[in-house]
C-alpha cells in the first residue's frame, strides 16, 4: 500500500524515468546472460526453424510479445550464435535436380594439408550441398551431391571429385526416396 501511495505522488516525468530505468536494467540482465534461453527465446527458435519468412510482427504475435522486444531477442539470438542464417529451401525437382547421391570418400593420407585441400575443392562445387568429415567406417568424408541425372553425376565424379589430390576411393549410393527431411533441430536439450 505504501508503494502505491508513493507512486501516486511522483510526477509523470519521474514515473517514466523509473519505469524506463527498470526496463533498461531488465534488458541488460537479459543481454548479459549469454547462455540463458527463456521460454520466449525457445519459442522464437521453434517458430523460425519452421518458417523463417515470417515477419517480426508475426513472430511477436505468436509468442505474446510486442514487436520491439521480439526484434531485440532475435538479434540477440543471432549475435550469440543460436541463429546462424535464414534460408529458403528449394524443391530440388522443381529446379531439375532429380538425382541425389551420397558419396563416401576415402583419402590416401590423413594429413591436415590433404584434408584442407579436399575441403577447399569440394566447397567450390555447387553440386555438393553437404560435406561431412566422418569416422567409424571405411571413409573419411561423406558428400551429398545433387545433379539432374546420371550423366551429370558421372561428369561431376570424374572431372571434379576423383581428380582432387588425395582421393583414394569413392563409394556412391543413390537416394531412392527421402523418408524424413527435418530441418528443425530438437530444442529439448537446451
Amino acid at each position: 500500500m505504501q508503494v502505491q501511495s508513493y507512486l501516486l505522488f511522483l510526477n509523470n516525468q519521474s514515473l517514466k524515468k523509473l519505469i524506463k530505468t527498470q526496463l533498461y536494467c531488465a534488458k541488460e540482465d537479459y543481454m548479459e546472460s549469454e547462455s540463458h534461453l527463456d521460454r520466449y527465446d525457445r519459442k522464437i527458435l521453434e517458430i523460425i526453424q519452421t518458417d523463417a519468412s515470417l515477419s517480426n510482427q508475426d513472430i511477436a504475435d505468436q509468442i505474446g510479445l510486442s514487436a520491439s522486444p521480439c526484434s531485440r531477442r532475435i538479434k540477440s539470438l543471432e549475435d550469440r550464435g543460436y541463429i546462424q542464417r535464414r534460408i529458403t529451401v528449394v524443391n530440388p525437382k522443381s529446379v531439375n535436380l532429380n538425382l541425389t547421391a551420397i558419396l563416401n570418400i576415402r583419402m590416401d593420407k590423413h594429413t591436415p594439408e590433404r584434408f584442407e585441400n579436399f575441403e577447399q575443392r569440394v566447397a567450390m562445387l555447387p553440386e555438393v550441398i553437404e560435406c561431412l568429415l566422418v569416422t567409424g567406417q571405411d571413409a573419411d568424408y561423406q558428400l551429398k551431391v545433387v545433379v539432374p541425372d546420371m550423366d551429370e553425376y558421372h561428369n561431376v565424379l570424374l572431372k571434379n571429385i576423383t581428380t582432387i589430390e588425395g582421393v583414394d576411393g569413392v563409394h556412391s549410393s543413390f537416394l531412392l526416396r527421402q523418408i524424413i527431411n527435418h530441418k528443425a533441430l530438437p530444442l529439448k536439450y537446451i
